[in-house]
């Protein structure tokens, strides 16, 4: 029961007297007569002799919202308020929705500084990487090569049969849309140029990298987040296994070797289907085309397109880990974060990719 005491007259806290059981069967009345009571509010528990968790949770709850004061209480009441009151994670207090006109600068807003924590981040993990590279310098013994042919397996071998049809075809797309701009000119000839230059310096190497993203790097972030929410990554760390070493090293090492030769790989393939349709439907036959390539072709192209492979698998193995490990809560999390990883790898590998178009134009190599 609930027994009300008079607001003393020097304008005094409200005192109200609990007696008796303060649990889960009760609570109705008492919460009725708790907030029929104004403020200040003074709570004497003292004549409690039981109380749950139910009890407590409306005790805590009044000096949380409302700033009572509870006197009388025992040691195993107090504890339990307390216990409660660690529990209480709080509300989560929805913010004020802007007026319309301000909503997408809000959200422009909120997309900038998330952006600026993913690149912060990304940049420490960045860190991290190189500091794992110089501590298997340090001990070359703790080196995992099988972990590192086991993912040239993943990134590398199996994914010969994807690219090696996309590319075919990619050529043969490259060849059709340019012989028929050409034709316009009596220039069919120039179709290899088209080919061959646009293969070797951009197609071959961007569209391998666009693939890698999506089927290696995605794998990357899945894989290294199922391992954060099983706490496997936890327990590496417990019997002092750096996940660094054990698990980020050795893809963004299978990435930046296998790169260069699925690139090479795509563009023999890029060529190849270029040079079915030219001899096809433009009639030039392969001899010509094979001839013509050498002529047009500087060896200045080839490098080109080797030299950013290396780079954009660094980018891609970086990114699916980073995303891999910030991984938290539950599965669904996972999903989203794989996603977020072949987005980001995709969107700097294109970045990255045009950034090198100027400083090659620029070097000379154009």
């Amino acid at each position: 029961m609930v027994e009300e005491t008079e607001t003393s007259p020097d304008g005094g806290p409200h005192r109200l007297a609990i007696e008796g059981a303060l649990t889960i069967s009760r609570l109705g009345g008492i919460r009725r007569d708790i907030d029929a009571a104004p403020d200040p509010l003074t709570l004497d528990v003292s004549g409690v002799d039981r109380i749950d968790t139910v009890g407590a949770w409306l005790l805590h709850r009044t000096v949380r919202d409302r700033g009572a004061t509870i006197v009388g209480q025992s040691p195993e009441i107090n504890d339990l308020i307390g216990q409660v009151a660690d529990a209480d994670p709080g509300a989560p207090v929805q913010r004020e929705k802007p007026p319309r006109p301000l909503a997408f600068l809000a959200e422009l807003g909120e997309w900038t500084i998330e952006f600026g924590r993913t690149f912060v981040g990304l940049l420490g993990f960045f860190g991290s990487v190189i500091l794992g590279f110089a501590s298997l310098i340090r001990h070359p013994k703790r080196f995992r090569f099988n972990a590192v042919v086991q993912r040239f397996d993943l990134v590398g071998v199996r994914a010969l049969g994807i690219i090696g049809l996309m590319s075919f075809l990619i050529g043969i797309v490259v060849g059709q849309q340019g012989a028929v701009q050409l034709q316009q000119f009596g220039a069919e000839v120039y179709t290899i140029n088209l080919i061959g230059r646009l293969t070797l310096r951009e197609l071959g190497t961007l569209m391998t990298a666009i693939m890698v993203a999506g089927r290696s790097g995605s794998a990357f972030a899945a894989q290294i987040g199922t391992m954060k929410i099983t706490e496997e990554i936890d327990a590496m760390r417990t019997i002092g296994v750096s996940p660094v070493e054990a698990l980020v090293i050795p893809r963004l090492l299978a990435a930046v070797v296998m790169m260069p030769l699925l690139a090479f790989f795509s563009m023999v393939l890029t060529l190849a289907g270029g040079g079915l349709f030219c001899w096809l439907v433009l009639e030039i036959p392969p001899l010509t085309y094979i001839s013509r390539l050498q002529e047009v072709i500087p060896i200045t192209d080839l490098w080109v397109g080797l030299i950013k492979a290396p780079i954009f698998g660094f980018i891609i193995a970086l990114a699916g880990c980073f995303q891999g490990m910030q991984v938290k809560g539950n599965s669904e999390e996972v999903g989203l974060r794989t996603t977020t990883a072949v987005v980001q790898s995709i969107f700097m590998v294109i970045v990255l990719d045009a950034v090198f178009a100027v400083f090659f134009s620029q070097v000379g190599w154009n």
